[in-house]
């Protein structure tokens, strides 16, 4: 049973976006902060990564703990209301991200999933992007 009305369940709904979240936007930061430079929402690549590091021919998909099922996360649950409808909305997406990983590796691309959750904590998000990726060479 959903706890709000269809309607304000509909606003919610409307009101969540798929490019420059909260998330992308922090880890973009902490990329810059870096020394690193890159590309957003390449079209061209499969999946329309979030971030794109040419130069290390790097992707990264900063991926909502919810809309792509964080099994590690709280957030990664399947919803009790309209749970079939969910379950195989969530289910999609899941196959979907791993035949777009799957296309950019055989591209030749390294893939970094970074999850909503662990964009939370700056420090832990430094050190898992410094620990993932080749030292930029800052100014």
């Amino acid at each position: 049973m959903d706890f709000v009305s269809k309607e304000k369940r509909s606003k919610i709904m409307r009101s969540i976006h798929s490019k420059d979240t909260k998330p992308e936007i922090t880890v973009r930061s902490v990329l810059h902060r870096l020394g690193y430079r890159f590309r957003v929402h390449k079209k061209e690549l499969p999946g329309k990564p979030d971030i794109c590091l040419p130069k290390y021919r790097t992707v990264i998909f900063v991926h909502g703990c919810f809309w792509h099922h964080h099994t590690k996360c709280k957030e990664g649950h399947f919803p009790q209301s309209n749970a079939t409808f969910w379950r195989h909305k969530l289910k999609k997406n899941i196959e979907r991200d791993k035949v777009n990983q799957k296309t950019l590796r055989r591209l030749g691309w390294k893939v970094i999933v970074i999850w909503e959750c662990e964009t939370k904590d700056n420090s832990y998000l430094k050190k898992s992007i410094c620990g993932r990726l080749p030292m930029a060479l800052s100014k």
